[in-house]
């Protein structure tokens, strides 16, 4: 080989190492190791209103002075919710060891605890919510990061879909997840433009074995649609036929959500 070959080669290899560095050090900007999913729950509608302005005008912006960005604050479409009043606050950590850890860390916030005393100090006989379920999450490999929406129409009527898949089994459940990845029905979705914020396994909540994820849509007809599309998609009807990936969901949750003004997604 000659020398300008040689030089040639060498050039390459080192602009391909360069680029490709790049490209890693973007999308691990992107990449969480685990999201943490909030669901307060309320007796009535006056717990639910200071709890929204405790969000929004405290605890939220206590919580992005701690570097922790990217929340997502949802609650029931109110065409489609039952008796049950529920605020959902998702957001990215990132390592298990934060888990459970990010309310010590924001109440010890001299602004929060200045400006959401009247919240944090209620009386016992007016208690701020009725019960709170922290939810641990870790993404799939087939999309390792919260992402937002890229829709752009208004937010008024967008639809976000929630989506518990409860398995029998642990086995079952990895098959479930193995069928999001490897099986293509994380490709299946992305094809279809439903514009998922996030797919993940639950490692600590209330209904496990469980996975959950969270998809967008720009109204309730264009969700209606997107589904019928799927479910009549080649793909989908070879991945549901195939007998490896039988049997591997035994209860399915859906919860319509609608993003406050406050919300991040």
């Amino acid at each position: 080989m000659s020398k300008l070959n040689l030089g040639v080669l060498i050039f390459a290899i080192i602009s391909l190492l360069f680029f490709s560095q790049c490209k890693l050090n973007k999308e691990s900007v992107l990449i969480q190791d685990l999201f943490e999913l909030r669901i307060y729950k309320f007796e009535n509608k006056t717990q639910e209103a200071k709890m929204e302005e405790f969000l929004e005008k405290a605890f939220i912006p206590a919580m992005k002075r701690n570097n922790i960005q990217n929340i997502g604050v949802f609650k029931h479409l109110p065409e489609y919710q039952d008796s049950l009043k529920q605020i959902f606050v998702l957001y990215p950590i990132q390592a298990s060891s934060q888990f459970g850890q990010i309310s010590e860390t924001i109440y010890q916030d001299s602004i929060l605890q200045k400006e959401g005393d009247i919240y944090i100090n209620t009386p016992y006989n007016a208690p701020l919510f009725e019960r709170q379920e922290l939810i641990l999450l870790k993404p799939f490999k087939g999309m390792p990061f919260l992402r937002p929406s890229s829709l752009k129409d208004d937010r008024s009527d967008r639809v976000y879909e929630l989506r518990s898949y409860e398995s029998p089994s642990y086995s079952l459940l990895r098959n479930k997840i193995e069928m999001f990845n490897e099986g293509g029905e994380i490709e299946l979705f992305e094809e279809l433009g439903f514009n998922a914020v996030f797919y993940a396994e639950v490692l600590a909540g209330s209904r496990m074995p469980n996975l959950m994820y969270m998809t967008t849509f720009k109204n309730m007809e264009s969700r209606d649609t997107l589904w019928k599309s799927f479910f009549e998609s080649p793909q989908w009807k070879v991945l549901v036929d195939d007998p490896y990936y039988a049997n591997n969901v035994s209860k399915v949750d859906i919860f319509f959500l609608t993003p406050t003004p406050y919300s991040d997604y």
